[in-house]
């Protein structure tokens, strides 16, 4: 009897950070792929290269990482930006960290503003990796954020209900 008695208080405290500290709601999880920017005829030669990015939205907290390879140049900087639909460019909102290589990592952690969250959610926020030969505006690699889905690799064909994004607001418009 003895040794229940002192094992409850920690089994008290076990309960409490189980009820109290765990978050009251699950991160969202995010990610795109990145790749070349619309190409011309001399872009083909230096736009080059792929990549990938996950993110999690905790709240308002937005942390993001990813790889990239096959640059042409090295990267010299990559930004979260936020354009006005998705596909469509806009202005940087955070400047990320990444590796000055033709290959290696990006990543970045800030806190999102309600607006820049109701963006992402839409499809709006995106990433954009420049080099040294395809500086700002055009950049190098872009990708916009989408919930996290299932992916196959390339020429697999999708069986069942394939993936395309809910971009709509609660109201049912296009976000």
């Amino acid at each position: 009897m003895g040794r229940f008695l002192l094992a409850l208080p920690l089994l008290a405290v076990a309960i409490f950070c189980a009820a109290f500290g765990a978050p009251a709601f699950a991160a969202d999880n995010y990610q795109t792929d990145i790749g070349p920017t619309p190409l011309d005829a001399a872009a083909k030669v230096t736009v080059q290269g792929r990549g990938s990015v996950t993110a999690t939205l905790d709240g308002n907290k937005f942390s993001l990482q990813g790889t990239f390879s096959g640059l042409v140049t090295p990267a010299t900087d990559a930004h979260l930006c936020m354009g006005i639909v998705m596909g469509g460019q806009g202005p940087v909102i955070y400047d990320l960290q990444v590796s000055q290589a033709q290959s290696g990592s990006v990543s970045g952690a800030f806190m999102l503003t309600p607006a820049q969250v109701t963006a992402l959610k839409a499809g709006k926020l995106y990433v954009q990796v420049n080099s040294q030969k395809a500086p700002p505006p055009r950049g190098n690699l872009w990708g916009w954020f989408q919930p996290a889905h299932e992916t196959v690799a390339p020429d697999v064909p999708e069986e069942g209900h394939w993936y395309v994004p809910n971009l709509l607001d609660d109201s049912g418009r296009v976000g």
